[in-house]
């Protein structure tokens, strides 16, 4: 199975100019290929390929206007076109109900003003570390990327296997990212005391998990969005005073987004421990199945967003799928419960 592997980047000044101009380039390509199937859709003609575009973009670079997309590598703009493709995919399969899961609306076009700017680079890209992939523990080698350089990344843990892609992330508080997507196999556990927990999710307390024996547990919800709404709302004050396009304003904006990183960190260290717990203690695991999408329009809207039940759930589900118990024998046949771990629920999370 798949699983991403995210580390801390430090680009130098002239490393970060080059990554701008990177994650501009593929913003451009992104808005170029949404452009040109919207303008094919009003005008009635048929939409053109994701071969059609490949080669609209090849062409693009010999033209003035757009010389200056070959000053960064292909790799991330046939990214670009890739996932503008999938995006358009997704819509219609959701309109035309191919799609079962919650509807996908009509690909948007990106802005430099977004919080979060990505490029991904695969394997055609040839990136490596210095030293090979085992040398990805910390203090080990800086990730080369073409036109990009030797990145310095702080190692927190070595990677498992080579890495099928890495995804650069520029987020809102100006911090840099590497996230690797790499292929893990599944972890032999020892068997866990409980045989069957069921999970029932709530606000004033996060989680009530009952226990097959009778015996029941209640986590406390933490919070953490509530406790940081009074320095939210005295910095948001802030930024609103602030003149736009000023570096006072760019600061403030910053100071924000340091807040909301704060809290969305937090809570998925919590959630992370928690599924951890909940998958490492128990064999079969059932959750009740929730709108979330429903209940986060509702006047209680924040506060489901602070609980992160979807993101709580899928973690859940996450580390049961790559958790491999042991198989035991009672009475010379294989226990029932000896089946790979599952989480029972349908709900997807909301950011």
């Amino acid at each position: 199975m798949s699983k991403r592997y995210r580390y801390r980047a430090y680009p130098t000044p002239d490393q970060e100019q080059r990554l701008t101009r990177l994650f501009g380039c593929v913003r451009v390509v992104f808005n170029d290929a949404i452009a040109a199937r919207r303008t094919a859709r009003e005008q009635g003609e048929g939409l053109p390929s994701a071969a059609e575009l490949s080669r609209e973009l090849t062409a693009a670079k010999q033209t003035p206007a757009r010389a200056w997309l070959a000053e960064v590598s292909a790799i991330p703009l046939q990214q670009a076109l890739a996932d503008a493709d999938r995006a358009h995919r997704n819509h219609f399969n959701s309109v035309t109900g191919r799609r079962k899961r919650h509807r996908v609306g009509a690909p948007r076009f990106r802005s430099r003003r977004d919080a979060t700017q990505t490029a991904r680079f695969t394997r055609n890209a040839r990136f490596r570390v210095n030293g090979g992939w085992a040398n990805t523990s910390p203090g080990g080698g800086r990730l080369v990327l073409p036109k990009i350089g030797a990145l310095r990344v702080a190692w927190s843990r070595p990677l498992p296997s080579e890495p099928s892609s890495v995804t650069l992330i520029r987020e809102a508080d100006g911090r840099y990212y590497a996230s690797f997507v790499v292929g893990v196999s599944s972890v032999h556990r020892p068997l866990p005391k409980h045989e069957v927990a069921g999970i029932d999710l709530g606000l004033e307390h996060l989680a009530t998990i009952a226990y097959v024996d009778g015996t029941s547990e209640k986590v406390e919800n933490p919070r953490l969005l509530k406790k940081k709404l009074a320095k939210l709302a005295k910095a948001q004050k802030e930024l609103a005073r602030r003149q736009k396009g000023s570096a006072n304003r760019r600061k403030s904006r910053r100071r924000v987004a340091i807040l909301h990183r704060e809290v969305r960190e937090t809570r998925a260290d919590h959630h992370h421990k928690l599924a951890r717990r909940i998958v490492d203690e128990n064999q079969v695991i059932g959750a009740e199945t929730l709108g979330i999408t429903g209940l986060a329009r509702t006047r209680l809207a924040k506060s489901v967003h602070d609980a992160g039940w979807g993101m709580l759930l899928r973690l859940i589900g996450e580390k049961a799928a790559e958790s491999d118990a042991p198989s035991s024998k009672r009475n010379g046949h294989s226990h029932p419960l000896d089946s790979a771990r599952r989480a029972d629920s349908s709900a997807k999370p909301n950011h």
